[in-house]
């Protein structure tokens, strides 16, 4: 008989989460669509466990990234709490954290952990950001993908240059006596593929293991989970194909569609039902995301007590405009709410018009031109050439424009000097460095500074306009604010009152760009359709896609039909 706790809590879980949560031990993946309630059914999962005799101590839960996993922790501990487990008696980690406790149990180094992008500006500083991403993601492939180390890619007698770049940053990181975020998990494989005794000791701490995001997973995250439950496969996997976005985190569709192969006997439970959105938008979203191949057929609804409405606002306007359009149309309920865009370029335009309304918003990812460090380095070196231009006074546009001039035959100014090589990596590798440069050219933020200098009458004036503009982001940027301002790719598992996406355009997206520079263009679109479904479905009571009337979406076209797109002249609202 089950303790009380765990059968309240059993009874409270729909069919499809109750036959989830307690399906015999054995290999299960179970596809858990948007607003399912995956962790509530893997927290309840655990708790059966231990009830029905597993030790705590043998349990592992691996999630995607650090957020994830203390939001899971904390679930677990109150869900164990009344059966007197002890809080962290069940292992929650990521993927990371659990290769750093391997390593370290098997008496290897784990500092210093370098910031990979870091230790290649100290190699070659003068690195553009587009090489930077080229490097990183290579390595990346290298290291997880392919699983080579440095001594197998130096036998190739004629390395190419990403061969001979990723020799020389292995050898940079040896001479620091540290390791980068991806050595974590392959080294931690690596050690437990050769030690039998290490990987006898991790199969009883891993006798259950639950893995949550499997759709996210890399090669070497999978083979890692599937080595530590080898042979019994007491692994329960929840995921949903649907929500595969990472491809440039080295994700792909192909691995969990496949899972079947990897585990003889594995049994797929389905969640059926969106509790998250409205009837509309579950219908809609699930119309845009069917029109890919790769991915399980199944069936997904809105929940019973689903309200709330799918708005089209087709608006030919500015892009500054169609926000504005959006912000005055929410009400004015206190509710949470989230304009949501393909990248961070296209939220600047939100800030600053949430700026001009005065609006707090949270924006952890997002950086105003005007914060960028360089923009004091230019206000500087613009004023050391007064002299030199005759303009005593200090009017800032012919400084600055004497400032890009001469620039035309080499950079007019140093870039900021990067980070440290000490610069310790995160454990969910999202944070950023407050001080870090834009992904931008200093030539491109001297084009905005000129933009700004119109209005004023001396480089001091201006110099003093972008430190009120600072102070007054620094006072509307809140970590509690209501409206959020992000990217549909960092808004996963998250979830807001009030949805607005952006930029629902053609070219935009999906990302013309993406789909150009993709080595397969037709599965880098359907990674672009999951990526417009995870956003859609991040709504709990209303959804408002923005998109021109005269060019939307592909996206637009395939979830609406053209007398819903073309029966409203921008711009306007239909309600869905």
């Amino acid at each position: 008989m089950l303790p009380s706790s765990v059968a309240e809590r059993l009874d409270r879980l729909a069919s499809d989460q109750r036959e989830a949560a307690t399906a015999p031990p054995g290999p299960v993946l179970c596809v858990a669509p948007a607003g399912s309630g995956k962790t509530t059914t893997l927290v309840a999962r655990i708790a059966w466990l231990v009830a029905t005799g597993a030790d705590p101590a043998a349990i592992t839960a691996v999630t995607f990234n650090k957020r994830a996993a203390d939001e899971m922790a904390a679930r677990v501990d109150a869900a164990l709490e009344p059966l007197g487990i002890a809080a962290g008696a069940v292992r929650v980690k990521t993927f990371h954290a659990l290769g750093r406790e391997i390593l370290a149990d098997a008496g290897q180094s784990v500092e210093p952990l370098l910031d990979r992008e870091s230790v290649l500006r100290d190699m070659w500083p003068e690195i553009d950001r587009g090489t930077l991403r080229r490097l990183d993601d290579a390595f990346s492939r290298l290291k997880l993908d392919i699983g080579v180390t440095a001594a197998e890619v130096a036998t190739d007698p004629e390395p190419g240059p990403i061969a001979r770049a990723f020799l020389a940053y292995e050898s940079a990181m040896e001479d620091a006596g540290g390791l980068d975020f991806d050595d974590l998990v392959a080294r931690a494989l690596r050690l437990l593929e050769t030690r039998p005794s290490l990987l006898r000791r991790w199969h009883g701490s891993c006798e259950h293991l639950l893995v949550d995001e499997t759709q996210d997973v890399d090669r070497s995250q999978l083979r890692l989970a599937l080595l530590l439950v080898a042979p019994k496969n007491q692994i329960f996997l929840v995921g949903d194909d649907d929500q595969t976005i990472y491809g440039w985190r080295l994700a792909d569709v192909r691995r969990v569609l496949a899972l079947a192969d990897d585990l003889p006997g594995l049994r797929r439970i389905d969640l059926t039902v969106n509790y998250r959105c409205p009837r509309v938008v579950v219908e809609r979203a699930v119309r845009l995301v069917a029109h890919n191949d790769e991915r399980f057929v199944k069936t997904i609804r809105a929940g019973p007590a689903a309200e709330g409405r799918l708005i089209l606002a087709p608006d030919g306007s500015d892009e500054t405009v169609r926000i504005r359009h959006v912000f005055e149309s929410w009400p004015d309920d206190g509710a949470t709410r989230a304009i949501l865009a393909r990248t961070n370029a296209e939220l600047l335009p939100a800030a600053a018009v949430a700026i001009e309304m005065g609006l707090p918003f949270r924006a952890p990812k997002l950086r105003l031109l005007s914060e960028d460090r360089r923009v004091d380095a230019i206000l500087a070196a613009a004023a050391a050439t007064a002299s030199g231009v005759g303009v005593p006074d200090g009017s800032p546009l012919p400084l600055l424009a004497a400032l890009a001039r001469s620039g035309e035959d080499g950079p007019f100014l140093p870039e900021p000097p990067p980070r440290p090589a000490s610069a310790t990596a995160t454990a969910d590798n999202d944070a950023r460095d407050l001080d870090e440069p834009l992904p931008i050219e200093t030539g491109e933020l001297l084009a905005a500074v000129v933009g700004w200098a119109a209005p004023h009458a001396t480089l001091a004036e201006l110099a003093a306009a972008v430190e009120r503009q600072r102070r007054l982001i620094a006072d509307l940027r809140r970590d509690d604010a209501a409206l959020t301002l992000a990217t549909a790719h960092s808004t996963k598992g998250l979830e807001f009152d009030h949805v607005a996406v952006i930029g629902l355009d053609a070219g935009r997206f999906p990302s013309a760009r993406s789909l150009r520079e993709a080595p397969e263009p037709a599965r880098a679109l359907e990674e672009e359709r999951r990526l417009a479904y995870v956003a859609w479905t991040r709504a709990r009571r209303t959804l408002t896609l923005v998109y021109d009337p005269s060019s939307p979406s592909q996206f637009m076209c395939e979830a609406f039909s053209d007398a819903e797109l073309g029966s409203v002249t921008a711009p306007g609202r239909l309600g869905c």
